[in-house]
């Protein structure tokens, strides 16, 4: 029995130090790949070096590099996008982009979701001669954008499997021939890819001089190392072997360095540009709240939180765990059935049906949108003014992206996420069928992991170690603006007060948490002696009958339930304890097991430090959490009258054109307009530029006028709802939206 012991002691040796080498091969690798960076980015300047000496040589001008110059456009750019698309300003990094582009240069964009990514291609393209060539991987996203730039009177088309036959016919022509009027031609990447036909005629537009430039969008998806990499764009390196003289540009909102690296490399545009901007969204608050292991209080809670501080039916996205979930589980019915108009939205629904929600959602009928991550991906709504994670995002990328849908019209947004270290096993627990696939000389491996709704997660090389960051993001009471600079690398920014742990009044205290790791340390040992498993909820109940047993139950230092899961999944994510998985024929078991630095924990040698919550005096004479903020205000009396006629003018647009309200007009417009009260055309053309006065100047200045001479007239801002329920809220940080944005 000794000798047993002996080797299964020596056994958990040898798998803690096989762990300890994984390591040291994930850091090598790591290494190697920021030496193939290095290596290509030598290459690419001794290219440009070459490239500059022979110009030289031939007494050539040199690149021009500052884009923020002066270039003979200036003018034409200025009044197309103030007069077209009814944009006041460029944003940062905008005008830079719209010029390296306009110069023929190969461009790479790393731009936050909100920063205007999509004017930087839409912009030249309606500068240059020709047809712009946009690739972007959802149908969703390419119609929002087709209706946008119809509605500013641009001849946009998408050419996609539900295009009809006439407008293909008319897309082939203009390609082919020249005939008609299209200057932004939308496909999809399966279009490049299995198209022969239309490859074809892209060749012939080509050579006829009428292809002005290839976008590129949501470009990480080129790349295996990406979050939401696409096989299909693995083919797009031929635009530009086939078409070396078009610039392309290719955009995205997150992309490591190793992310960047390989898209530049099959896109072939090795000397691109590349403009990296910040990945602060100064105008999004950012909060986790403690999540109810209980259903129906989440989405209480949820609910609630939409109904008070939302009272002017603002949109807004609930993000689910799964299809399912987002459908008859739990969320969209649960909402409707407390009030809410919500409708769900994945991938396996019939594709009219999805269409309708999506338009419905987009125009404002309906308020909440409960969908998983491909929707995300695939909007392109400007006043979504709140995002919620209703369940945990599978890493800090995937979760940038998500709640970067709120608040991309540049005005206050929050970005809401519900967490409990339950959800931890439940992330990493899909039941799925696991495919290997060999990942080129690197030797990882890549999975495609399905759950029990056949939702596809792609499972990078360090999967687990995604889930875990984004696991530290949520168990942290630090900055949360600070960890995605710290996670994208970037420099630390001021918070400014715009997340829950800045903005907080809640007091925080560290506990010694050794004696506690020790137990659960030791309960796992034995368990794994015995050969036994335990899941994080029976680890949690074995600790609290140790924990009385010991006579420690009445210490201070007794923790709670879910402070003791707090605790598990930080020893987790510190490699204390690992999770493991044990398939079946039916499931996959997420168990707790020891990790490679269990025997310093179990020993003492490796103090724990626990951070918990308490109510500060403020907090306990109010009763909870006091996050700072002032609430939202309702919208002026104004303001709801031109809502209604936005909605109104969309929904009776002319020309058998489909269009959303945002596109009548912004929200940013309306608060422009509901200061200004301009009442004549030229007051109006000042604010919102004279396409937008030309289509919809009429029933705007009389709206105006109308209010001017009786301001009470056709006042519905009181009809608004009123919460169903005033209980089982945490007050949260709301603030006030800007109401000039001059």
């Amino acid at each position: 029995m000794e000798d047993e012991e002996n080797v299964e002691e020596e056994l958990l040796l040898v798998e803690s130090e096989l762990d300890d080498i994984q390591g040291q091969i994930k850091r090598l690798l790591d290494r190697q790949e920021e030496l193939y960076e290095r290596q290509s980015l030598l290459k690419a300047l001794l290219e440009v070096s070459k490239v500059s000496r022979n110009k030289s040589n031939n007494k050539s001008s040199v690149i021009l590099e500052d884009w923020s110059g002066n270039f003979p456009w200036d003018s034409q750019a200025d009044d197309t996008r103030f007069n077209i698309f009814g944009i006041t300003s460029y944003r940062s990094n905008q005008r830079e982009i719209i010029n390296a582009v306009m110069s023929g240069r190969d461009v790479l964009v790393i731009m936050a979701a909100g920063g205007g990514k999509s004017l930087c291609y839409q912009l030249p393209a309606v500068l240059r001669d020709g047809i712009a060539l946009v690739v972007s991987p959802l149908l969703s996203l390419i119609q929002d954008q087709v209706m946008g730039l119809a509605a500013l009177g641009i001849p946009a088309y998408m050419l996609t499997s539900t295009t009809n036959k006439e407008v293909e016919k008319f897309i082939y022509r203009a390609l082919d021939k020249g005939e008609g009027e299209l200057k932004i031609l939308y496909v999809t990447p399966e279009k490049i890819s299995k198209s022969k036909r239309f490859m074809s005629k892209v060749e012939k537009c080509h050579h006829a001089g009428r292809l002005s430039l290839v976008a590129i969008d949501e470009a990480h998806c080129c790349s295996q190392w990406g979050h939401d990499f696409h096989p299909d764009y693995k083919n797009l390196s031929i635009l530009k072997i086939q078409f070396p003289s078009v610039p392309m540009i290719a955009l995205t909102a997150t992309a490591t360095s190793k992310v960047r690296t390989d898209l530049i490399e099959m896109l072939h545009i090795p000397r691109c540009v590349k403009f990296v901007s910040t990945v602060n969204r100064p105008n999004l608050f950012y909060k986790v709240y403690q999540k109810s292991p209980v259903g129906k209080v989440v989405i209480d809670v949820i609910a609630n939180f939409i109904i008070e501080s939302y009272p002017n039916n603002e949109s807004g996205i609930v993000y689910c765990f799964s299809r399912k979930e987002c459908e008859q589980k739990l969320v969209a019915k649960e909402l409707r059935d407390r009030g809410v108009s919500a409708e769900h939205y994945h991938a396996d629904m019939d594709i009219v049906a999805r269409e309708k929600i999506h338009m419905c959602w987009s125009k404002g009928q309906s308020q909440i949108i409960a969908g998983i991550v491909a929707f995300g991906m695939g909007i392109n709504k400007p006043d979504v003014r709140f995002v919620i994670h209703h369940s945990l995002s599978k890493s800090m990328e995937t979760y940038y992206q998500e709640s970067g849908r709120a608040g991309q019209d540049g005005l206050p947004s929050e970005c809401v996420l519900y967490y409990r270290p339950g959800d931890v096993p439940r992330q990493g627990r899909l039941n799925f069928l696991l495919f290997s696939q060999c990942k080129s000389s690197f030797h990882h491996y890549m999975c495609y992991v399905f759950d029990e709704q056949s939702s596809m997660v792609f499972y990078e090389n360090c999967g687990l170690q995604n889930l875990y960051d984004i696991v530290r993001y949520c168990q942290s009471k630090s900055c949360r603006r600070g960890a995605f600079f710290r996670h994208f690398g970037e420099a630390l920014q001021d918070c400014n007060g715009m997340c829950g742990n800045c903005a907080s009044s809640i007091e925080l205290r560290d506990i010694d948490a050794t004696c506690h790791t020790k137990i659960l340390v030791s309960l796992l040992h034995n368990l794994q002696l015995n050969d036994q498993r335990a899941t994080l909820l029976q680890l949690v109940d074995k600790f609290k009958v140790k924990w009385k047993g010991l006579g420690r139950s009445n210490q201070p230092v007794d923790l709670k339930r879910e402070e003791i899961e707090q605790l598990i999944v930080q020893l987790i994510v510190d490699c204390v304890l690992k999770e493991e998985f044990q398939h079946t024929a039916y499931s996959t078991n997420a168990n707790v097991a020891l990790g490679p630095l269990w025997k310093p924990a179990l020993e003492g040698n490796r103090p724990v430090k626990l951070e918990i919550a308490v109510l500060g005096s403020q907090a306990r004479a109010g009763g909870g959490d006091t996050t700072k903020g002032t609430k939202r205000s309702r919208m002026s009396d104004l303001e709801a009258k031109l809502d209604e006629l936005r909605r109104e003018l969309s929904s009776s647009s002319t020309g058998g054109i489909s269009i959303f309200s945002h596109a009548v007009l912004s929200t940013q417009q309306i608060s422009l307009l509901s200061c200004q009260k301009p009442t004549t055309e030229a007051e109006l053309e000042k604010a919102i530029g004279k396409v937008k006065t030309k289509k919809y100047g009429g029933r705007i200045i009389e709206l105006m006028r109308s209010h001017i001479a009786d301001p009470g007239a056709g006042n519905g801002s009181d009809a608004k709802r009123k919460p169903k329920k005033d209980n089982a809220v945490i007050e949260h940080s709301v603030f006030v939206a800007v109401a000039c944005a001059a």
